[in-house]
């Protein structure tokens, strides 16, 4: 069974690669239905009912592909038995009700009432970004949690939800990271349903949705791909070991396979807009990389369907090659994970120097990183021992997404830490009206915008005993370089429940929430439809003053230090700048001013 209702969406049609996926009809009660699954590596297939009918032999095709038929509705579970192995699910289940492990559920994609007709979609210029963990943004840990703080959100002022992998996973606690059933919808979240009702929801409150996607690796418990196909090579290694298949024999089903995974999210689900994670461990030689190969199908369904559907990329390397245009060597991606912002201001608030920590600390970085997005742009980077990144050579400031805390940043700390119990609420301030009001893409991590003190800890629920322990001991190894001794077992219930948003929207949390507010308006008048660029400068007394855009400035934030001599009376003096928001807390102080109205 598969995803793609090819009858339905001609683009699927026009993918470059020549080996198709599996191909299934939608199914409507009562009607006979085809199974289709690519399976070169395998001698034979049979197709299991649950209900207890006798195995259907399935026929094999000249390509790989394995076919049979039967009478069958929604609702109907069956397994693959791959050359009478253990009976396995579809690797294209879009449910997989019982686990990774369980049989795949027969789901009608025609079936839901989709209300969002007319919805165009949100360009990359107006994004500013709340990224969530369903399993943690809410007491109920589903998408129908999520539903019930779409208001919120909405109030708060963003305008996309980033939500993290929810691609099933082994048990029912997991960061989604380490998913392997790419087309199924976690089971415990809500399901496919689920997800088209948050979806649905969002946009009828003018909320777009994006979703991560995880194309450079699959997880190890319930990974059942190598029985079918070619989908991961020894040519090349991650650091989860073996990669998947993108340029080796029998690749071109298997980039088929990653590429309509891309496009089954924003047709069937009407998604938005797709993170990839981590695309620098994605390993291809071949031309066109597979993630320009992705950008530019899921372009052209989204200008068939009439979207705006934005693919950006997560990757440490600083490096223009994925948001240049095809036309100059790039891949075209709309924006890039953009972390030098982050590390910059990150190291100097607190004075972390371990790890990648070690190579920032300083306000220049803060600087060039709000003047040019990367501070490393080829220079000597110590923690990798060598040099880091490319000269940003025109790429636009909305193309960096930019962040002070997110899933990583604060869950790939020992105790999952997050800025609320690190630096003064002072300089939390100071350091979001910098995100805020910077020409970049600001991403806020689930809770900030209130001060959320509970932890984001990284947490899985393995069944296999082998993995159990290799994953607790892993993570003791993982992050060795920055010396923190004490790093909670991720398959501790409670290293879960720790990590659940308190919702506490009481005394000084709502004074946070409120200043949040207030500059992402600022932000939405003043930022978004105006010149992208931007003029940071470093004061003599140590101050920031960022202007934005850099000439003929709308809005300047100046931030304050600790040492730096408090007040903005230069600005002041000028006349044409009104003050409208002032903070001075814990020794930090931020002025944001607006060009006088005539």
């Amino acid at each position: 069974m598969s995803c793609i209702p090819a009858s339905n969406c001609p683009v699927y049609r026009e993918v470059k690669t020549t080996v198709p996926i599996p191909s299934f009809s939608p199914v409507l009660p009562g009607s006979t239905t085809e199974f289709s699954v690519w399976a070169p590596n395998a001698a034979g297939i049979k197709l299991r009912l649950v209900s207890g009918r006798a195995d259907i032999p399935m026929r094999r095709q000249d390509d790989g592909t394995f076919t049979a038929t039967a009478s069958v509705s929604p609702g109907t579970r069956y397994f693959y038995v791959v050359d009478d192995n253990n009976p396995v699910p579809d690797p294209v289940s879009r449910l997989l009700p019982e686990g990774v492990h369980g049989p795949t559920e027969i789901i009608d994609p025609n079936a839901f009432n989709w209300t969002d007709h007319g919805w165009p979609g949100l360009a990359l210029r107006d994004y500013i970004i709340y990224e969530l963990h369903v399993g943690t943004f809410t007491p109920q840990g589903t998408f129908d949690g999520v539903i019930e703080k779409l208001d919120y959100l909405r109030d708060l002022g963003i305008s996309v939800i980033e939500i993290m992998p929810v691609a099933a996973f082994p048990g029912m606690r997991n960061w989604g990271y380490d998913g392997v059933s790419p087309y199924a919808v976690q089971a415990s979240y809500g399901g496919p349903d689920g997800l088209k009702r948050l979806v649905n929801a969002a946009h009828a409150k003018g909320l777009a949705v994006m979703l991560d996607v995880v194309y450079n690796h699959l997880g190890n418990e319930g990974n059942y791909l190598r029985q079918f196909g070619p989908y991961f090579t020894n040519r090349h290694h991650t650091p989860w070991g073996e990669a998947i298949n993108f340029d080796g024999p029998g690749s071109e089903g298997v980039r088929r396979y990653f590429i309509d995974n891309a496009l089954y999210w924003v047709h069937e689900y009407h998604l938005d807009g797709l993170r990839l994670d981590a695309v620098q461990t994605i390993r291809d030689d071949s031309q066109p990389h597979i993630l320009q190969e992705v950008q530019e199908n899921v372009q052209k369904l989204a200008n068939e369907l009439g979207r705006t559907v934005c693919v950006i990329a997560e990757t440490d390397e600083n490096d223009t090659r994925y948001t240049r245009p095809v036309s100059q060597g790039g891949m075209g991606l709309n924006a890039v994970w953009s972390d030098d912002f982050h590390h910059a201001v990150h190291a100097y608030l607190t004075d972390e120097r371990a790890g990648y920590y070690q190579d920032f600390g300083r306000k220049e970085q803060i600087v060039r990183a709000l003047n040019e997005g990367f501070v490393f742009q080829g220079q000597y980077f110590e923690f990798w021992k060598a040099e880091r990144g490319t000269p940003v050579d025109g790429m636009p400031l909305p193309a960096h997404v930019i962040c002070l805390q997110n899933h990583d940043q604060i869950g790939n700390r020992a105790k999952g830490d997050r800025l609320t119990t690190l630096v003064p609420r002072g300089a939390r301030k100071m350091a979001a009206a910098l995100l805020l009001l910077a020409p970049h893409t600001p991403l806020l991590f689930m809770g900030q915008e209130y001060d959320e003190a509970t932890p984001f800890q990284f947490f899985s629920d393995y069944g296999d005993p082998v993995l159990q322990k290799a994953v607790s001991e892993g993570r003791r190894k993982e992050f060795k370089d920055f010396r923190w001794d004490e790093v909670p077992d991720p398959q501790d219930p409670a290293t879960f429940e720790r990590s659940k948003l308190t919702w506490d929207l009481a005394a000084d949390h709502a004074d946070m929430l409120r200043f949040f507010r207030e500059l992402i308006a600022l932000r939405r008048e003043l930022v978004i439809a105006g010149e992208r660029t931007c003029r940071a400068e470093l004061r003599m007394d140590g101050a920031i003053v960022m202007q934005v855009p850099a000439e003929d400035p709308q809005v300047i934030v100046v931030a304050e230090f600790p040492g730096s001599a408090h007040g903005s009376a230069d600005v002041e003096a000028a006349g044409a700048w009104t003050r409208v928001a002032s903070v001075e807390e814990d020794d930090y102080g931020v002025t944001v001013y607006r060009r006088a109205r005539p």
